[in-house]
């Protein structure tokens, strides 16, 4: 059995990422279309061996597709994923837009899949910011084995997560650095972003953290455990691809390095990458292209009772964002959730 899909969003980074992991892991399309806006008709994109002409959103009939991978920003979405959704065709929205929706399920297939059941609600399913993907796919297991009370963690996200434009200036300001004389000018981050770190990711809120920290607090809480006490820094790094964490946990429960290690060694979506010596762990440039979320550096926190530190990096515009996008839609083909006519 095929079906037929819609990628929204189709020229940006997230959305070419989508049909290329859908054509990578041998989706059952039957049917494809890319869609965006109407000054992107046209645009050529990449699906497999082929190469697909993009349509327009707005008069794009959604009658008869199974699903929306939707990857156009959050105000794009609250305008189409309703009427999207009325057509009978099921919305993975990669936006903002929905997390927070008490009717809208926020899934990382590792995570929570059970909570996958309640998109009928709305027809409407949330992928997690690409932050949130990674860490929770580590602490999972970590909270299986010892259950977390406390998660300290600080970001450093590479330009993608903030679009193509973003990596354009990181590129052309590492460019700049290298001719005499020429003025480096912030356009997309608010100061330089090569050879730079900037603790400012999306916009402040009164309580002083940005709403990517508030991001991820949140979606942590909704798609692990609401008990857990988290909060975060989030950094901006001069790094193309590939978003880093070094999170600090504190559990309920005794828990050795090496249990933990065995955890996460045996859990869905997690590599261990662990030596104690020059090299032993992994770094953004080497996660890039993988689909894996790698933990290294796993250590004892001796600042608190039961605690442990782990560096955790992965691929934020594939488990970050596309992949998980469509391992959501095949998950609920394998847990045959998805009702098609033959």
């Amino acid at each position: 059995m095929s079906y037929r899909i819609a990628v929204v969003g189709a020229t940006g980074n997230v959305g070419r990422e989508m049909l290329s992991i859908l054509s990578e892991r041998q989706f059952p399309v039957g049917e494809i279309t890319a869609l965006a806006s109407r000054r992107s008709i046209g645009v050529e994109v990449s699906f497999g061996e082929a190469t697909l002409k993009c349509k327009d959103l707005a008069t794009f009939d959604f009658a008869g597709v199974d699903f929306c991978l939707m990857s156009a920003g959050g105000s794009v979405s609250k305008e189409w994923s309703p009427r999207i959704a009325a057509k009978g065709c099921i919305v993975i929205d990669n936006s903002s837009a929905w997390r927070y929706d008490q009717d809208v399920p926020l899934i990382v297939p590792e995570v929570n899949a059970d909570a996958v059941a309640g998109y009928t609600r709305k027809n409407i399913i949330a992928n997690p910011n690409c932050s949130t993907a990674q860490l929770v796919v580590a602490l999972k297991p970590l909270h299986e084995l010892a259950t977390i009370q406390r998660v300290v963690v600080s970001t450093y996200q590479s330009v993608s997560g903030a679009g193509k434009d973003a990596m354009d200036e990181l590129w052309s300001q590492t460019k700049g650095k290298y001719v005499p004389g020429q003025e480096i000018e912030p356009k997309k981050f608010p100061k330089e972003i090569a050879f730079n770190c900037i603790p400012h990711v999306d916009v402040f809120m009164e309580d002083g953290y940005t709403r990517e920290e508030w991001k991820m607090m949140a979606e942590t809480k909704k798609i692990l455990d609401p008990k857990i006490k988290v909060t975060a820094t989030c950094v901006r790094v001069p790094v193309f691809v590939g978003h880093s964490e070094a999170v600090n946990v504190e559990f309920e429960k005794p828990i050795t390095p090496e249990e933990a290690r065995q955890a996460l060694r045996a859990a869905p979506g997690c590599l261990v990458i662990d030596k104690r010596e020059s090299g032993g762990y992994m770094t953004p440039v080497e996660a890039t292209g993988e689909d894996a979320t790698y933990i290294s550096r796993i250590r004892e926190d001796a600042t608190v009772e039961n605690g442990l530190v782990l560096w955790i990096v992965s691929d934020n515009l594939r488990k970050g964002a596309a992949l998980n996008a469509v391992q959501i839609a095949e998950l609920l083909l394998n847990r045959k959730l998805l009702k098609k006519a033959a």
